[in-house]
């Protein structure tokens, strides 16, 4: 029997590494009764990391589907990494989610991960709450963890418990929502309801006053009566919560320690009587327009995540967002029209499936073994196709080259990287014909780390990652006219063609070639970027117009491998202008050889120039490191363009050049000690200093000797 949407919570547990999400799930679980026992870190049996390398590395690397029964409703409930190494476990997570649940450690207070989180949660306009967690860490300060959260996410967050007693001796919670003290036992659990301490009544009454008057604020008719009576009813003050965080006008802030089982129970509650269910959220936005939560419309699911289990093959999660889905069903992919048979649905605690018959509207599941559908893709009922808008994956901001320790095993590398593509889009395979070098784009060097060792185990392949070489472009700045003569006889008909062009810095909008009579132009834009002009200004029948198409695939030719460092060539005018062919000897090849060379000498008298790809920066710090990541932002040819405060951190906006940033994530890490964060973005393309010009030129020429002596 399936769920009604109104009876059913999707929270994801959001926050800096080492916060408490996975431990936190072991209790809810355990409250729930969906475990016998708690599972620990240390030791290796929590029902969410169960992978061999969470284990190992002791911390969450993906996220997890869990799901509970609590009362009459269900609560889903995912786990996500704290790295930002990982963010796109994070938001495919936040994107089936309703209530994003952000924890933070109290005894570190905001951290910089938490920061990151929030704007993405922003993002996805996903209400939330807040759990001020390790309540039982002798240097915990709830106080100022909670004014730090409010200064650094506005007023909107809203305390309804604080600790009695933090610290070691931490067994005591202060519910304001309820007005009620929760005393715990030694093991935690289920607590004893006491009496507030009249020490602690003037506090709690102002703070159960607050979350009234917030839940008023979000229903005129509950605001009239609150004025009426100065109080509401607990069904009313429940209905008030529910729109308001739902609006995101109020954001809960609850305390617990999730290590000794310390005010769970309190917060499940919380979850299933005021948090809102997919019912109470906005329709979900597709390409087409908007779709509702509706259990009697088209069945229409949304497949958020995929993971390849040994043994099983490739799980798809879903969240159904129409309909209901059985076992047996077919259904139409919206992106590429294949048909998908859903031969048995799933509900998931972390890697334990139990099978199911239906879900319905707002449920999140699992199915196995889909044939073409993947992570952002739609499946419908057919003749109701649409599509969920996908997932907006960052970025990357660290690039590596591949290097397989057996040549032989490179095509299988390839296709075991492209296996764990499909499960996480954040990675970017580029085979680069351009740098001849095969390079994954990533989120972070741990990122990096992970692909490695997940190739190494899974496949038995050794690899490692080299040094990635730069797109450099090559251009000229100033014009040339040259000539160059091919002539080759070795018996019978040879090969002869002689070529006179101009070549001249290109850009749009640039009067024709001065003297010259343009008979043809041809302008391409070029798939590197920028542009090539190929004007054709012969008078008369000096060479043939047939020639033409040979002459321009001799320039191209030189403009894929540049004279300078064997770059793409751009932003460039050639006019064939004269030359000669003759009856017999000339031929296609002759002027395509002539068209090359003639190129390259031209370009060489041109002031020819590289240029380097420039990316915009943006590191996210506190101001304590602000100092050492600048000293080491100048050493990198970085122009700073700006600072600005960001809450309690420090915004860094500068412009660096690619060839800087090589390891800059692992440089940033060891500098800040992980308190810092940083994305990239391609800006430009600007011309390189001429003493660098000349190292790389020079590079370039040792280059080609080598290769000379290894043939």
């Amino acid at each position: 029997m399936s769920l009604d949407p109104k009876q059913i919570r999707n929270v994801v547990l959001l926050g800096h590494s080492h916060s408490g999400k996975t431990t936190i799930i072991e209790s809810m679980l355990y409250e729930a009764k969906a475990i016998s026992r708690r599972g620990t870190i240390d030791g290796a049996n929590t029902v969410s990391d169960f992978s061999d390398i969470e284990q190992e590395r002791k911390g969450s690397l993906f996220s997890k589907l869990m799901h509970v029964s609590w009362k009459d409703s269900k609560i889903n409930i995912i786990d996500t990494p704290g790295s930002d190494d990982f963010v796109g476990e994070i938001l495919s997570s936040m994107k089936v989610a309703d209530l994003g649940i952000m924890l933070l450690n109290a005894a570190h207070g905001v951290e910089v991960g938490t920061e990151l989180i929030w704007e993405y949660k922003e993002k996805f306009q996903l209400p939330g709450m807040f759990i001020i967690n390790q309540c039982d860490h002798e240097k915990a300060d709830f106080d100022t963890t909670l004014e730090q959260a409010i200064a650094r996410f506005g007023t909107k967050l809203i305390p309804f418990q604080y600790p009695l007693n933090q610290g070691k001796n931490f067994n005591a919670i202060i519910d304001a929502l309820r007005m009620v003290m929760y005393e715990f036992g030694p093991d935690g659990g289920k607590p004893i309801k006491k009496e507030i301490p009249a020490s602690e009544l003037s506090r709690a009454k102002e703070m159960h006053n607050r979350i009234v008057e917030a839940a008023a604020e979000n229903d005129d008719t509950l605001m009239e009566h609150f004025f009426e009576t100065g109080t509401l009813e607990e069904s009313e003050l429940a209905d008030g919560l529910r729109k308001g965080i739902a609006k995101q006008q109020i954001f809960p802030v609850f305390c617990c320690s999730a290590l000794k089982n310390m005010g769970t129970g309190r917060i499940m509650g919380f979850i299933n009587d005021v948090c809102p269910s997919p019912a109470d959220r906005p329709s979900a936005k597709t390409l087409q327009g908007e779709l509702a939560i509706d259990p009697n419309g088209p069945t229409t699911l949304f497949i958020y995540k995929t993971f390849t289990e040994p043994k099983v093959g490739k799980v798809s999660y879903f969240k159904v967002y129409s309909g209901k889905i059985k076992s047996g069903d077919e259904l139409i992919n919206s992106a590429n029209r294949s048909h998908e048979r859903i031969n048995q649905l799933f509900v998931t605690n972390g890697k334990i499936r139990e099978s199911v018959n239906e879900l319905c509207a707002g449920d999140i599941g699992a199915v196995v073994k889909l044939k073409d559908s993947h992570t952002n893709n739609t499946l419908c009922t057919k003749g109701h196709e649409v599509d969920i808008e996908p997932i907006p994956f960052p970025e990357p901001r660290i690039r590596a080259a591949i290097h397989a320790e057996n040549k032989n095993d490179l095509e299988k590398l390839i296709k075991a990287i492209h296996d764990i593509q499909e499960e996480d889009p954040t990675l970017i395979l580029e085979q680069s014909m351009r740098l001849k070098q095969n390079i994954i784009h990533g989120q972070g060097q741990m990122h990096l780390d992970i692909l490695k060792y997940r190739i190494e185990k899974l496949n038995g392949l050794v690899m490692d990652y080299i040094k990635p070489k730069i797109p450099y472009l090559e251009t000229i700045t100033k014009s040339s006219d040259t000539s160059y003569r091919h002539k080759k006889q070795s018996g019978g008909s040879g090969q002869f063609a002689e070529v006179h062009m101009r070549v001249e810095p290109y850009f749009d909008g640039m009067s024709d070639p001065a003297g010259l009579n343009v008979r043809n132009k041809e302008i391409e834009n070029l798939d590197w970027g920028g542009k090539f002009a190929f004007y054709w200004c012969i008078v008369g029948g000096s060479i043939d117009t047939k020639f033409a198409t040979a002459i321009k695939k001799g320039i191209m030719h030189k403009m894929i491998e540049g004279p300078l460092t064997g770059s793409y060539c751009t932003n460039i005018r050639v006019s064939v202008f004269d030359g000669k062919m003759h009856p017999v000897d000339s031929n296609d090849m002759a002027f395509q050889i002539a068209g090359t060379m003639a190129f390259k000498e031209s370009f060489q008298h041109a002031a020819a120039q590289i240029m380097e790809p420039v990316y915009d920066l943006e590191i996210l710090c506190l101001d304590d490191v602000m100092g050492d990541i600048m000293s080491d932002l100048q050493t990198r040819r970085a122009i700073i363009m700006g600072m600005d405060s960001d809450g309690h951190y420090q915004k860094i906006k500068a412009r660096v050049p690619l060839s800087e940033m090589h390891n800059y994530s692992s440089t940033l890490r060891s500098l800040t000690q992980g308190k810092a964060k940083f994305s990239m973005r391609m800006n430009e393309y600007s011309p390189v200093s001429p003493d660098i010009q000349q190292k790389l030129l020079h590079e370039y020429q040792e280059q080609n000797k080598e290769n000379e002596i290894g043939h």
